[in-house]
């Protein structure tokens, strides 16, 4: 392929590594993305090797029957997605960095050209993501800094199966596929919210219908305890998160406001934990809770969950057809994010 096209399409693979201005910025993900793709392999070569692992194999093969289910069944273009294998030889292949005024919950955007703006920003390395995130912390700014297993480059790029994410369990692997796929079929510029939540709806109905295919009542049953606990710590988190709305927009001087947002979340740590052994000590969040918890870190969930109770409501009012669900995303995305939202009876 001509050398200048296939930096226009480095350049397009910014929409999953949350751009930037900075020549800095494009290098880094440029290079991270050269260094993905040099190493993969197809999986039918994977599979065939002898030396190929049989617990990798079966992962890989477990994948394989999961694209061909999301196009078939969920409708979902998989555009040869997943079809290739690499090893990182690290937990993440990107971390992100999240960011949000100390006494507001808005989200800090970094803007790109095709997509329009999200409310992260991706580096191939940890250094240099904390890096960023602390010249933003010197602003006075809240951040966080997240270490991510999966992105989907929307298919400008052929997306490999990674080392960081393909010995999930079955459930949570189908999450993932689904997840990162729905992003292919629906995909709203300048609104991360909708995106998110609308690709964690069909996740959530593409494990349901492939964990039932599948006659595994204990895996389903496993699932729909993870999902019941997923939406108590959701439905926590959010209540904690109105809680620093309602003081950011009081008359309080900043001094107070700080000491309040302080107590408000040492009450959601306590929430948590009194949540958890509520739970005969299942630990599922609590490496989320160790981090500093600020509104940097609150907003990720709002993000991911914000509109997925409505979303979830749109879906059963369309009997659960997913192409008539499609349908009405799709009409929603012609409005601007505000009317959608409103819409959609969610009021910022």
């Amino acid at each position: 392929m001509n050398k200048c096209l296939n930096w226009l399409s480095l350049a397009a693979l910014l929409i999953a590594l949350n751009g930037c201005s900075s020549f800095s910025y494009y290098q880094q993900a440029i290079s991270g993305h050269l260094n993905l793709t040099s190493q993969r392999q197809p999986i039918e070569k994977v599979l065939t090797n002898p030396e190929t692992p049989a617990k990798l194999r079966g992962q890989l093969e477990k994948i394989t029957s999961l694209r061909q289910f999301a196009e078939q069944e969920l409708a979902l273009p998989s555009k040869g997605q997943y079809n290739s294998y690499v090893d990182l030889e690290r937990r993440y292949v990107v971390w992100n960095v999240f960011a949000a005024p100390e006494f507001s919950l808005q989200a800090k955007t970094w803007c790109y050209l095709i997509v329009g703006c999200a409310s992260y920003r991706g580096y191939y390395s940890q250094q240099d993501a904390q890096q960023y995130a602390e010249k933003l912390q010197a602003k006075g700014m809240d951040v966080y800094v997240a270490g991510i297993t999966a992105y989907s480059t929307l298919g400008w790029f052929k997306d490999p199966v990674l080392n960081t994410f393909v010995y999930r369990s079955d459930a949570q692997l189908a999450n993932l596929i689904f997840h990162e796929l729905a992003h292919q079929r629906l995909y709203i510029k300048n609104d991360s919210v909708f995106n998110e939540s609308f690709a964690t709806v069909i996740a959530r109905e593409g494990v349901k219908r492939w964990l039932q295919s599948q006659g595994d009542p204990a895996s389903y049953g496993e699932f729909l305890q993870d999902q019941h606990r997923e939406k108590v710590f959701v439905e926590l988190v959010l209540s904690y998160r109105q809680q620093l709305a309602t003081l950011y927009v009081s008359d309080l001087k900043d001094e107070q406001k700080s000491l309040e947002k302080a107590s408000i979340i040492n009450a959601l740590r306590h929430a948590h934990q009194q949540l958890k052994s509520d739970w005969g000590g299942q630990s599922d969040y609590d490496d989320w809770f160790k981090e500093e918890l600020n509104n940097a870190q609150l907003n990720t969930v709002a993000t991911y969950h914000d509109l997925v109770p409505v979303l979830e409501a749109l879906l059963g009012q369309s009997q659960y057809d997913l192409e008539a669900f499609y349908l009405m995303c799709q009409q929603l995305s012609a409005l601007d994010s505000t009317e959608r939202h409103q819409q959609l009876g969610i009021h910022h």
